[in-house]
């Protein structure tokens, strides 16, 4: 246990020390913002021309601008973040060599690992908070201008913000298990952009053609993701049926998590370094 301790300690002082996390928080919270905000404003404005194009305008309007829909763009786009930085801090290990003396100093490779996953998972966590900063004050914000209650009052959305920082946890978990089955830094930065930002969004959209693909295209992180927090934009497109509940979701995320990481414990974790 004392070893495991001083592990989680050192992981978080990795990570503090540099200045990788930060700057991915502030482009995060700027990223998340701008678009919570621009989507707010612009679906807003739908019913201005509802008058002419009927009430199917007006439902669609209303509909896009519920505030949990804004809100959970702090998870829908803004999960790259956590995950890039977990990754990023374990393929680090590898490209610098200071897996080396981190061995020396704990020889207990497991403890290493794990003291990472649970470090980057509260990193994780508090890029969830920036996050819904940025969607719940700016998306919010932008919905109470344009004259639409922000609804920061139920007791729903609290628990969507509770939902989506515990998302962004795990893909921080994620991504250390990722970093460790791929510890070439640019090769895991590719992954991650190519996967998160193209593959998995056609995947989900093209799983909604049918309903065998569709069951099954709800185990995709991403659609795991929407199901733990709530619907995103992505899951609107996509048009998916029979969505996993939001625990349901949360195992998914939790499990590829584990399966990652023991699978990068088993690879490249155990082998001889130099």
């Amino acid at each position: 246990m004392t070893s495991l301790l001083a592990a989680i300690r050192s992981e978080f002082l990795k990570v503090f020390t540099t200045r990788v996390w930060w700057g991915l928080a502030l482009i995060l919270f700027v990223y998340v913002g701008f678009a919570a905000a621009g989507a707010a404003l612009l679906f807003a404005n739908i019913p201005g021309a509802a008058e002419s194009s009927g009430a199917g305008a007006q439902a669609t309007s209303e509909m896009l601008t519920q505030p949990g829909l804004i809100y959970g763009f702090a998870t829908s786009i803004g999960y790259v973040f956590p995950v890039l930085l977990g990754a990023l801090a374990t393929t680090g290990e590898f490209r610098h060599q200071s897996l080396t003396p981190t061995f020396l100093a704990n020889p207990n490779r497991g403890h290493v690992l794990v003291g990472k996953v649970l470090a980057l998972t509260g990193v994780g966590a508090l890029y969830g908070v920036i996050a819904l900063a940025a969607s719940v004050g700016l998306g919010g914000g932008a919905l109470a201008i344009s004259g639409i209650d922000p609804m920061l009052a139920d007791p729903d959305t609290w628990a969507l913000i509770g939902r989506a920082v515990l998302a962004m946890a795990l893909w921080g978990a994620i991504g250390v298990g990722l970093g460790a089955v791929l510890p070439s830094q640019v090769g895991a930065i590719i992954v991650v952009l190519a996967f998160t930002q193209f593959v998995e969004p056609l995947l989900r959209l093209a799983s909604s053609f049918s309903e065998v693909t569709a069951s099954i295209g709800r185990f995709l992180p991403g659609a795991a993701t929407d199901a733990l927090v709530g619907p995103s934009f992505y899951s609107l497109m996509s048009a998916q049926q029979d969505a996993l509940t939001w625990w349901q979701g949360g195992l998914v995320l939790l499990c590829i998590g584990v399966v990652v990481a023991l699978i990068g414990y088993a690879t490249t974790w155990r082998r001889d370094v130099t």
